[in-house]
């Protein structure tokens, strides 16, 4: 049995308060006692106003967030999957980049968002997330971290079923899915993609999210979730900025997958064909 934390957090347009946050979310779950905080995606910046948000985006080894966090962990000995960050790409875009970091503040894997949000909402809201970031291609699973084999997505990768299938054929027991959803959104899928994610991979759902009015004007949904390999919810966080606790078992991941073959059950299926 492990016990983590998860961090519910409303991101700002300025990094060094969003640094301080972190750390005494780093601080907190240390002293609650658990072995690995997840946070939201873009824990480090969150600013729609992109000409503004480049004068804060570094690359990964410059980053001040990142640094600031991975002292943190190796001061408190706690691990850490800072869900996102912006950070600079080869290529002059921003890649949406989660990072795991071990007790000793070491970088264990990093994974870049695959599925970029392009979307018009019925709300008028319209985001083109492929015009600023470039999308990931490769899907990461972590090997020794305190809940065992992690998974890795972010947010709108959430609706892609194939992304989990293959963390799990990967030998994932644990998915992170750090979001900022928005409140539309939240409200109609959040929960029950979540539940749904965990029952078919037979995997604990670790989701970490941002909540609330933002500095940039927009609204997130919040309600981070721990969901069990059953579906079961154990951890729900509402509307609050803050930090909760929650446990994960990984003997719970072999009783469900016992019970539930499905994992076991999978087969390649053929492109359908029209008749």
């Amino acid at each position: 049995m492990t016990k983590i934390a998860i961090f519910q957090s409303r991101t700002g347009i300025y990094p060094a308060a969003n640094s301080q946050n972190l750390v005494s979310a780093i601080e907190q779950a240390a002293n609650g006692g658990a072995e690995m905080l997840f946070t939201p995606e873009m824990s480090g910046l969150l600013d729609r106003d992109i000409d503004r948000a480049r004068q804060n985006v570094r690359n990964a080894g410059e980053d001040p967030v990142l640094a600031a966090c991975r002292v943190a962990a190796k001061r408190t000995g706690v691990w850490l999957h800072l869900g996102s960050l912006a950070v600079t790409a080869e290529d002059g875009k921003f890649a949406n980049r989660g990072f795991v970091i071990d007790s000793d503040g070491e970088i264990r894997a990093s994974y870049d968002k695959i599925h970029l949000f392009d979307v018009d909402l019925p709300t008028g809201e319209s985001w083109r997330e492929s015009n600023v970031y470039r999308g990931g291609s490769e899907a990461v699973v972590v090997d020794g971290t305190p809940v065992g084999r992690l998974g890795l997505t972010i947010c709108y990768d959430l609706r892609f079923p194939a992304l989990f299938q293959s963390l799990t054929d990967a030998g994932a027991q644990v998915v992170s899915v750090p979001a900022a959803f928005t409140v539309p959104t939240g409200k109609a899928h959040w929960e029950i993609l979540l539940r749904a994610r965990a029952i078919e991979a037979g995997v604990f759902v670790v989701a970490a999210a941002q909540c609330g009015r933002h500095e940039d004007g927009r609204d997130t949904y919040g309600h981070s979730l721990l969901v069990d390999p059953w579906g079961t919810i154990l951890v729900e966080m509402g509307e609050q900025v803050g930090i909760a606790f929650g446990e994960v078992d990984p003997r719970k991941v072999d009783e469900v997958r016992s019970r539930i073959p499905a994992i076991r059950h999978r087969r390649a299926v053929s492109k359908a064909v029209s008749r």
